[in-house]
């Protein structure tokens, strides 16, 4: 989608992009690696900056109208796989609208191409019947998954690795201070609130908060 929100981190060199399509990405600058990993938590497009705490637990805050959405990047994260591309459906063989040879040959409407997202193949309608969060992909909504990728996901696969908390009004601009674990969010209501995130971030990377 197309991009409404960056952060840089010039330590690590990482880029975080929000984008319409209600995801964000992180791309490895620095390690030269491109894309590595997609986070789709938010039901909105992103339109406010994200806070990276960059200690050990490398934690990421993204705000998405009145919704902050925080998660860890390296519990076990998985890059999401790339959309692979084929003019029939890679589980069944049936050729998709545009393979007019194989529609020919065998006498059969061709039909729409879709994408596993756990695996990347490209799947017709009728192999992917199934839905499923997928949280270590960063997946966690339900997303389209091809059947036996259903069949492989476990339950405790689809545990959530993030925490959602909501503004209590529409965030336009959000900044943290680690070393006090304090986070403010100015709204679009004209508001201005400073929030305490040391149960978020965890009291031992905060020190000094003082309620003052």
């Amino acid at each position: 989608g197309s991009i409404t929100s960056l952060w840089w981190d010039p330590v690590q060199r990482l880029l975080f992009s929000g984008a319409s399509d209600h995801s964000i990405i992180m791309w490895d600058i620095g390690g030269r690696k491109g894309r590595t990993l997609l986070l789709q938590g938010h039901q909105y497009v992103m339109e406010s900056y994200f806070s990276y705490i960059q200690p050990e637990q490398q934690s990421l805050n993204a705000c998405s109208g009145n919704i902050t959405y925080s998660c860890r990047l390296k519990r076990c994260r998985r890059c999401a796989p790339q959309w692979l591309e084929s003019d029939s459906c890679q589980k069944c063989e049936q050729p998709f609208f545009w393979n007019f040879k194989q529609m020919w040959d065998t006498k059969t409407i061709g039909l729409r191409q879709h994408h596993c997202r756990k695996c990347g193949q490209a799947v017709c309608n009728k192999c992917s019947t199934k839905r499923s969060s997928y949280p270590i992909m960063g997946f966690e909504f339900q997303v389209r998954v091809c059947d036996s990728c259903f069949e492989s996901i476990k339950d405790e696969d689809r545990t959530s690795l993030a925490t959602f908390h909501e503004g209590k009004h529409n965030i336009s601009h959000m900044s943290m201070d680690i070393s006090r674990g304090l986070m403010v969010t100015c709204g679009s209501d004209r508001i201005v609130k400073i929030w305490d995130m040391t149960p978020v971030v965890g009291c031992s990377l905060a020190t000094g908060f003082s309620s003052r």
